[in-house]
């Protein structure tokens, strides 16, 4: 995963695109551009494009609702193009069936999402009946493809904006041993450009800080934040050699262990990080091998159990914070979620 303290990876900048009858059409030009961008092949980039243009159609000719996620991923020197497909329903019945190639959905291109997942380097599916659908096709770069990245997720701006005033980051911690993570969560005060500055400058000081211990983390965010107009933050390190997770929080950031059945809340200290931040407290909690640690922000509702989620907690982190933004986020307010997974389940 690069240097030892080194970024994983971070939220970067999310293309949304609403399901309308342009969608596919939008979809191939903005992934072409993210292709191309990376220097993908002009073959590498048409097996983009028609991931895409099976995504959209499907969202169209069956979802209730939905919208398309597509960005540039970056983590361990290496890059992907990343492409989401969220719905709120009514979800896939059969799924099985839904995976065996050539299966069709009325009027799309009936490659199946099965083939969809051979087109891409990796890929994800997540269901629930009645309430939406998560795909995932990730595109890397050149060279063989990584290995998982045991962290991702998710922003979406409050609807009418642009930018986002959540953001996310993971880097290694690896002076606490192999495994080790620090990951932050950031929710800019209000939403616009105003609270986007504030969740960048953030992201920039957890880049760019040496330290590990999240009291040590927050306090510089909170020094480096001074002069805008604050922001809810967390920050939280996963030792998986002690099998523990620790957080440091000022502000209204949601964060939660979640195993197969239960989940165990880390609490925030009241205040506005880079305003006014009390003294930090380190909460601690157990996180044995299959547990996730989910942080979010209150553009998402707190009122969601894992019992709701049957199945997501051992898919990819990304589709993980996905399926948990589509469920819980709210419309009136940016929206944020990060993930971290402790092995593969």
């Amino acid at each position: 995963m690069g240097q030892v303290n080194g970024l994983v990876v971070e939220a970067g900048d999310v293309h949304w695109l609403r399901a309308d009858v342009a969608l596919a059409a939008a979809a191939r030009r903005q992934a072409a551009q993210l292709s191309r961008r990376l220097g993908f092949p002009e073959d590498r980039v048409a097996r983009v494009e028609l991931c895409v243009t099976e995504m959209a159609t499907n969202l169209l000719k069956h979802a209730h609702d939905g919208s398309l996620a597509l960005r540039v991923v970056r983590t361990a020197g290496r890059a992907a193009v990343e492409c989401l497909s969220l719905d709120s329903g009514p979800g896939i019945r059969d799924l099985p069936r839904a995976l065996v190639d050539g299966t069709s959905t009325a009027g799309s291109l009936g490659i199946g999402l099965g083939a969809i997942g051979r087109l891409a380097d990796a890929h994800g599916l997540h269901s629930l009946h009645g309430r939406g659908t998560v795909v995932l096709a990730r595109f890397w770069d050149e060279g063989p493809a990584p290995g998982p990245v045991g962290a991702g997720g998710l922003t979406r701006p409050i609807s009418g904006e642009q930018m986002c005033g959540d953001t996310w980051a993971v880097r290694a911690a690896g002076d606490h041993g192999p495994g080790a993570l620090l990951l932050m969560m950031c929710d800019g005060l209000g939403h616009g450009p105003l609270a986007a500055r504030a969740a960048e400058r953030a992201a920039g000081a957890f880049r760019d800080s040496a330290r590990t211990s999240p009291v040590d983390v927050l306090q510089e965010v909170h020094q480096q934040l001074r002069g805008t107009r604050g922001a809810a933050v967390a920050v939280a390190l996963i030792d998986v050699a002690a099998r523990r997770v620790r957080l440091s929080g000022s502000g209204n950031v949601t964060s939660v262990v979640v195993t197969a059945d239960a989940r165990h809340g880390l609490p925030s200290m009241p205040g506005i990080v880079g305003v006014q931040m009390g003294r930090p407290r380190v909460f601690e909690s157990a996180f044995p091998p299959g547990a996730c640690l989910v942080m979010h922000t209150d553009g998402l509702s707190d009122r969601w159990r894992p019992a709701d989620f049957p199945g997501l907690f051992a898919q990819d982190p990304v589709v993980t914070a996905a399926q948990i933004l589509n469920q819980a986020a709210v419309r009136r307010d940016d929206a944020g979620v990060v993930v971290a997974s402790h092995g593969q389940r």
